[in-house]
């Protein structure tokens, strides 16, 4: 078989071509600092960052419930608190008020104003909302929980749920009658009572009394559960960055160049083309015209 001048050069300009595509490849890697500058570059890689994408994309889907979260379960932790604080106040009076043997009637016309002025700020505050919606109105669309005579104006429905994880689901909401009992005798019904029967019937104060300690006793168990859950929203926020840290590390290990590994085959390559390029230009023979020059 007749190897002919045309046949070399072809072959020749083929291999330095094939040199240089590889040249320009890492030249460009290392410019956009990219291993993957299309798909063509490596079908497998782009499949498996669009898959890390797509995970990432979840993962912080997850850190915004995670935030929502956080802030419906510690704004309904707070304002438990401070109710109870208020609440145990109203116990106080109630006691003192029970002393009617030492205390006047002038002064148990200033404990019931107390309790009723208590009662009222006990009222705003089961009203407190989360980005417009009440903490314990449920899922009512409405702006209020209570309405101003103590009975609720929320909307009983499914829970008020986040997603924290692919697979787990936090509850974040509390309703009122679960925080302060049903309608009838909830926390501001027995406040009420008390602030009347502090001038009106004294002795009904023992029973007031024992109906207020339950309700306490309610609103504990509820701060203990919103507690619970804080916690669990707690544990998933740190496993959400752990994840969102390695997707990370994943995406750079599939799309990033390894800088020094690059730049080294970089020079190995432009060794290898400049190597092509002097042994090229002595196997292909001059031509006439280079003679006639």
């Amino acid at each position: 078989m007749r190897i002919t001048q045309r046949a070399v050069a072809l072959t020749s300009l083929q291999g330095l071509n094939r040199n240089l595509d590889a040249v320009g490849k890492l030249q460009q890697q290392l410019t956009s600092g990219r291993l993957i500058n299309a798909p063509s570059d490596s079908p497998t890689g782009t499949n498996r960052a669009m898959q890390l994408r797509s995970e990432q994309a979840a993962v912080a889907q997850q850190a915004r419930n995670i935030s929502d979260a956080k802030g419906w379960l510690e704004q309904g932790d707070s304002t438990l608190r401070e109710m109870l604080d208020t609440t145990r106040r109203v116990r106080d009076l109630t006691v003192q008020g029970l002393n009617t043997g030492a205390v006047s009637d002038a002064s148990q016309q200033s404990l019931a104003t107390e309790v009723a002025s208590l009662r009222e700020g006990l009222l705003a505050l089961a009203n407190t909302a989360v980005q417009g919606r009440p903490v314990f109105g449920g899922v009512t669309p409405g702006g209020k929980a209570y309405n101003d005579d103590g009975t609720w104006a929320g909307l009983a429905g499914p829970e008020v749920t986040r997603r924290l994880s692919e697979s787990e689901k936090v509850r974040v909401d509390l309703t009122g009658p679960e925080a302060f009992g049903p309608d009838g005798s909830n926390l501001f019904d027995i406040v009420g009572r008390i602030a009347t029967n502090l001038t009106t019937d004294p002795v009904a104060l023992e029973t007031d009394l024992a109906d207020l300690d339950v309700a306490i006793k309610r609103m504990s168990t509820s701060v203990a559960d919103i507690g619970a859950r804080a916690s669990r929203v707690d544990r998933a926020e740190q496993l959400n960055f752990d994840r969102s840290v390695t997707l990370q590390g994943s995406l750079g290990e599939t799309e990033n160049v390894d800088l020094p590994n690059t730049i080294m085959k970089l020079q190995m390559q432009q060794v290898g083309y400049e190597a092509a390029l002097a042994a090229t230009a002595k196997a292909i023979s001059p031509t006439l015209l280079d003679y006639l020059r």
